[in-house]
């Protein structure tokens, strides 16, 4: 079945149709929270035009690991989760600005926002106000806490982190006894993104059928609560408060991580009776399987059973090499695999064969390599077309094509600061040996275009 369906998947999927073509969304996002969401709609196909107020832009375009700048021009978190869109510099504080977008409103989808409650509307491009003009708009506003509530009220500004310490997600992520501790990555901004589209789609669904546009209110913190699974009816129920487990699963008996003898770490897990009893033969104790603190699962994760059976398995993973428990557990079905690093993983076969893992051919950027859309899809691929743009790189394109301004338009517009490009800033403006050609739709020059 693989073969039939997926036979040379990795090299036709650029040739084949996406599937939210024919879907315009207008961003106005900045940080993580904002543009995650789009990003993917992008990748899917839909054109997604990100509206930066010029001449700085979104201010994720300063947010880099260690100070690092690809190409010397663009941050790789930035760069990872901006693909594919169309980048206009507009100016929202200013009148003629917010005439445009809502001119680009009313041929619109879609628009999304992170920004603080209120602003949108202090801007005149709320909801209320593209509803009049699109009553068929999808408006999603994704705010740390809502557009209503204590938090919202007061104001509050948010951000992954404040959002992972808020909701107890930092909390649960530590060690017993120990600090919160803060995932390096973004959970809150990435898994805000995606509910925020899965709302999305849902809401143009329900619009096909009705032909009504719908408000759409994310909060970023209970976005990411969602995601805590067991905790809240755990607490609900018992009336406990529940407790960081670190790399243990209180819910799954055995399943942690293990040293092992090699200095490596290996994650394992043997819940369901067939793979108990394979880890208990791994181990070289069979007996275990049927030890009475051990022989049913529930029975295991009694705490004192619990902690019993995973003394037993680190003293034995010590003994192991990481990759003779691998094999082990192959021959004996049940889980087990080695903690990789983040070069291991690109680094793999399996990464490798499935082509998660691509290389990018930018006019911009050149060749890079990065993650693509996480997910297969056989008859309509999602992809990256193309990468991260300057400030106001294709002004000329949106003006043009979708809104039909002259040039005379388009010059009273920059002229005003309506619309505006790239400051000759690293984040904002282009790659030093950018040929001034490169990537452009449409180009702009004195006395008119080209």
């Amino acid at each position: 079945m693989a073969e039939k369906t997926w036979k040379d998947y990795k090299e036709k999927r650029r040739s084949r149709p996406l599937p939210l073509k024919g879907i315009r969304v207008l961003e106005v996002g900045t940080l993580l929270l904002g543009p995650v969401g789009p990003g993917f709609a992008a990748m899917m196909g839909a054109e997604v035009i990100k509206c930066e107020i010029p001449p700085v832009g979104d201010t994720a375009r300063n947010m880099t690991p260690f100070g690092y700048l690809f190409k010397e021009a663009f941050p790789p978190t930035f760069s990872h989760i901006n693909v594919n869109k169309y980048w206009f510099g507009l100016d929202l504080h200013k009148p003629e600005g917010q005439k445009i977008f809502l001119e680009l409103a009313a041929r619109s989808d879609v628009i999304q926002t992170n920004l603080r409650p209120g602003v949108m509307e202090k801007w005149n491009v709320g909801y209320h106000h593209v509803k009049e003009i699109n009553p068929r708009i999808i408006y999603l506003s994704k705010t740390g806490f809502g557009q209503w509530g204590p938090y919202a009220e007061e104001n509050r500004p948010s951000n992954d982190g404040a959002a992972q310490g808020l909701c107890g997600y930092a909390w649960m992520s530590s060690f017993p006894g120990q600090p919160p501790l803060k995932s390096g990555i973004y959970p809150c901004d990435d898994y805000g993104g995606l509910m925020g589209e899965v709302a999305v789609l849902a809401a143009l669904h329900r619009r096909d059928r009705t032909g009504e546009g719908q408000f759409i209110d994310l909060a970023q913190t209970e976005n990411i609560m969602r995601l805590m699974s067991w905790v809240w009816p755990y607490q609900q129920i018992t009336g406990k408060t529940a407790m960081p487990s670190g790399n243990r699963d209180v819910s799954i008996c055995p399943a942690d991580t293990f040293y092992c003898g090699d200095g490596a770490f290996l994650a394992l897990a043997a819940p369901a009776p067939a793979e108990f009893k394979g880890l208990c033969a791994a181990i070289g104790k069979p007996e275990l399987a049927e030890d009475p603190r051990f022989k049913d699962h529930l029975t295991r994760l009694k705490e004192e059973n619990a902690t019993a059976i995973l003394k037993i398995i680190a003293g034995w993973a010590r003994t192991k090499s990481a990759g003779e428990i691998e094999a082990l557990a192959e021959k004996h079905g049940f889980a087990a695999a080695r903690v990789k690093t983040a070069r291991d993983v690109i680094e793999d076969k399996h990464s490798q064969e499935r082509g998660y893992i691509s290389e990018i051919d930018d006019p911009l950027l050149g060749r890079y390599r990065d993650g693509g859309f996480p997910v297969m899809m056989s008859k309509t691929p999602p992809r990256v077309k193309w990468g991260v743009r300057p400030v106001g790189f294709d002004n000329e394109y949106v003006l043009t094509h979708h809104l039909g301004k002259t040039e005379d338009e388009i010059k009273q517009l920059y002229g005003c600061g309506a619309v505006g490009k790239w400051a000759d800033i690293r984040g904002r403006k282009p790659p030093s040996d950018w040929d001034g050609k490169s990537g452009l739709i449409m180009a702009r020059k004195e006395g008119g275009m080209e």
